[in-house]
């Protein structure tokens, strides 16, 4: 190989690897200047204060393991992060040159909703990651959930799954249906597109993709599925 040409590929070698702790170290500044500005202790305590906060053994099995399925289904065997997912998401971004894959884990999500903006840059991106270690580092992983399903923004103007079902419902959460629990699981993908206010038609496609993967991951059979599905339609016509 000619040197010319090594030379070009040791310079963006070089470049990227500047680029790369220039990003890393901007995302470490934003986690550090986000726990000066609120420790993570305050934060977490201020979210459980919150009148209508709901605990994991108030939801419904299906609920919590529809979401797991649809959102992180490896979450009680990795850590802070996936690796898998990350690896994943990486390799979609490079071959479509753009950042539509995310590959964060649950507790990256929670980090991002109680500290960082929805804005998709980088170093936002590391940061959520520094956040996502030092939640692991505090809280057990029932926690976390506990944390991410009363943060999470369900379309609507409903954040949390307690405005969510009773906005959504008119009930409180464990007193949600199997397809009202699947239906408030997949919200959380695209709200504002599979909001049932909004857009049943596509809420109820997107249901189908969180049983899909329930079927997947192994959380509930095919009938169970089929059987969730009719009593949507029944539903459906008694609405209508």
């Amino acid at each position: 190989m000619k040197k010319w040409i090594l030379r070009i590929i040791t310079v963006i070698m070089a470049v990227c690897i500047i680029f790369g702790i220039f990003i890393i170290g901007k995302g470490y500044y934003m986690f550090q200047t986000a726990l000066k500005e609120c420790s993570l202790e305050d934060k977490i305590h201020s979210i459980r204060a919150r009148e209508n906060y709901t605990t994991l053994d108030e939801l419904p099995k299906i609920y919590i393991d529809a979401v797991i399925a649809v959102e992180d289904h490896r979450f009680y065997q990795h850590g802070p992060i996936d690796i898998i997912s990350i690896g994943r998401a990486l390799w979609v971004n490079l071959t479509s040159f753009s950042l539509a894959e995310g590959g964060s884990s649950i507790t990256q999500q929670l980090a991002k909703n109680i500290y960082f903006t929805q804005e998709k840059k980088l170093e936002r991106k590391f940061a959520e990651t520094f956040m996502a270690f030092a939640l692991e580092n505090q809280y057990e992983k029932n926690e976390i959930l506990e944390l991410y399903v009363n943060t999470i923004y369900f379309g609507s103007g409903y954040y949390g799954v307690y405005d969510a079902s009773q906005g959504y419902f008119g009930k409180a959460p464990s007193e949600m249906t199997d397809y009202e629990s699947t239906l408030l699981a997949g919200l959380p993908n695209a709200p504002s597109v599979y909001s049932p206010d909004v857009n049943p038609e596509l809420s109820f496609q997107r249901q189908q993709q969180v049983l899909a993967r329930m079927v997947d991951c192994g959380y509930i059979t095919e009938e169970e599925a089929q059987v969730i599905t009719a009593n949507s339609n029944v539903v459906s016509k008694e609405e209508k």
